[in-house]
């Protein structure tokens, strides 16, 4: 299938009305690569790693399978089912199938809107450590020490204008492969990505797990150690695998709305799902035994600080580190950038299906109110002292930096919420029926469609809940 664009209805030289033409997958490898690019994020990566080292090991990946199983993919097929049953965007998906739920759509949008202004700029410093890498990787102004990567980080995410130009450096990417439409440009440029990723990791998994000692580490991740399981370790996982298959934001709904009705969508989701916690599985297989061996189990951490200044300073300790260096964050643009791009494009299909705009303009009138956004949470990294208020039921109100508002608000609040109306909608007020009929438009059966039913109705909801009592009510973080 081909993105035809703009289609014009002209009578008497006069163009009476604009339609768009709905765009659909090329393949069905494409869609999956794509979805799975979108999937297969910085948290894959950074974040995997040290929660299954802190969660028991072998404990945590059973429980983190289990609930990929019963609750992401459960999710994921229910999004995958709105969007192409409407062939829309998310907020004219929800709109089709009942006005009264279009909120719900726009939850997902604004959710998206705020993730992408600071994707942008994290994706920008990986790009800045890509460029360290390439270059040497001359840590030495800041010190001899280990702490010279902590305040070269510090350094640079503190400067007003140079983590700025590396952001809309990387936004600039984003919008080149979204402003060509789907087949020609994300579905062309996931075919390329996702594959190169995984022979990326793998090289790195390879060249890992056959250093000196590398068993051991194996042994601290993949064991189970009943000592460390525990509510936290379950939570945690809820966290990681919920995030992690970018579910409650509304891409599926828009990645759903290209497949053609002759592919198995229930399979696709099952490919997505797997091909996701494959990356996950295999970063920790990457990152574990180095970790362990240079800097021992205490050093595991996650999340950007882990990623940008501890990660540093272990690849500093092995031979050849500048080269493992280099790949790591070639293998973290990889992750982020098609993480992007699926996120900038639910934006844009919004604008481009609900206001008739065309792909270049949505893009620019997207792009204007999203760059400022992301120079506030850039700014405050440190440049400004930017504070916004936030408000858990644990806290109270508290005035937190900008950035830490921004991560809060998607993360804890929005994509959980988000979630939870796809769940509500799918299961009580458009039906499982409905979407079970979607589900199997291509003439494959789905016989266990009685126990996803169960699923969407009850336990995923009861999921998500908790999530939301962690994350809001008790104040703390999952992602």
């Amino acid at each position: 299938c081909v993105d035809l664009g703009e289609l014009r209805v002209i009578k008497k030289g006069r163009i009476l009305k604009m339609e768009h033409k709905r765009s659909q997958w090329a393949s069905n490898i494409g869609f999956i690569l794509a979805a799975a690019g979108s999937a297969v994020g910085l948290g894959n990566i950074w974040k995997f790693p040290g929660k299954v080292a802190a969660g028991g090991g072998g404990a945590f990946l059973i429980c983190y399978a289990l609930i990929v199983l019963f609750v992401g993919f459960p999710v994921m097929l229910a999004e995958l089912s709105i969007g192409r049953s409407t062939q829309k965007n998310v907020v004219g998906a929800f709109r089709r199938l009942n006005p009264r739920w279009s909120f719900a759509g726009g939850i997902g949008v604004l959710t998206l809107f705020v993730i992408m202004s600071y994707y942008s700029v994290v994706g920008g410093w990986v790009m800045k450590y890509i460029a360290v890498y390439l270059t040497g990787a001359d840590f030495s102004a800041f010190g001899n020490d280990s702490s010279r990567f902590s305040a070269y980080f510090a350094d640079f995410i503190s400067r007003p204008a140079e983590p700025l130009l590396w952001g809309a450096a990387f936004l600039l990417l984003c919008i080149y492969v979204v402003v060509r439409g789907v087949s020609e440009g994300i579905e062309r440029v996931s075919k390329f990505l996702m594959p190169g990723l995984f022979v990326l990791l793998t090289g790195i998994v390879v060249y890992a797990v056959t250093l000196d000692g590398a068993a051991e580490g194996l042994k601290y991740m993949l064991a189970v150690d009943p000592a460390k399981f525990n509510s936290g370790t379950v939570v945690a996982a809820l966290g990681q695998a919920f995030f992690s298959l970018s579910v409650g934001m509304g891409i599926m709904v828009t990645y759903g709305s290209y497949v053609p009705r002759t592919e198995n969508l229930a399979k696709s989701a099952g490919c997505i799902c797997i091909l996701d916690s494959l990356v996950a599985l295999l970063s920790g297989l990457a990152i574990v035994p180095v970790v362990y061996i240079t800097a021992g189990p205490e050093a595991m951490g996650m999340g950007g600080g882990f990623a940008f200044m501890a990660l540093p300073e272990v690849f500093s300790r092995l031979p050849g580190g500048v080269f493992f260096g280099f790949a790591f964050f070639l293998l973290l643009f990889v992750a982020a950038l098609t993480s992007a791009i699926s996120i900038l494009e639910s934006c844009i299909a919004w604008l481009t299906e609900e206001f008739g705009f065309a792909r270049l303009k949505a893009t620019l009138l997207l792009v204007i109110p999203m760059s400022f956004l992301s120079a506030g949470y850039s700014l405050s990294q440190g440049a400004m002292d930017i504070k916004l208020p936030w408000f858990d039921f644990t806290n109270g109100v508290q005035y937190l930096p900008m950035n830490a508002v921004m991560e809060k608000f998607t993360d804890n609040l929005m994509i959980p919420l988000g979630a939870l109306c796809f769940c509500l909608f799918v299961g009580w007020v458009w039906g499982t029926d409905n979407a079970s009929k979607e589900i199997e438009a291509s003439g494959h059966s789905m016989a266990w469609k009685r126990l996803w039913a169960f699923l969407v109705k009850f336990l995923a909801p009861a999921v998500i809940i908790v999530i939301l009592y962690f994350t809001v009510g008790r104040g703390q973080g999952l992602s």
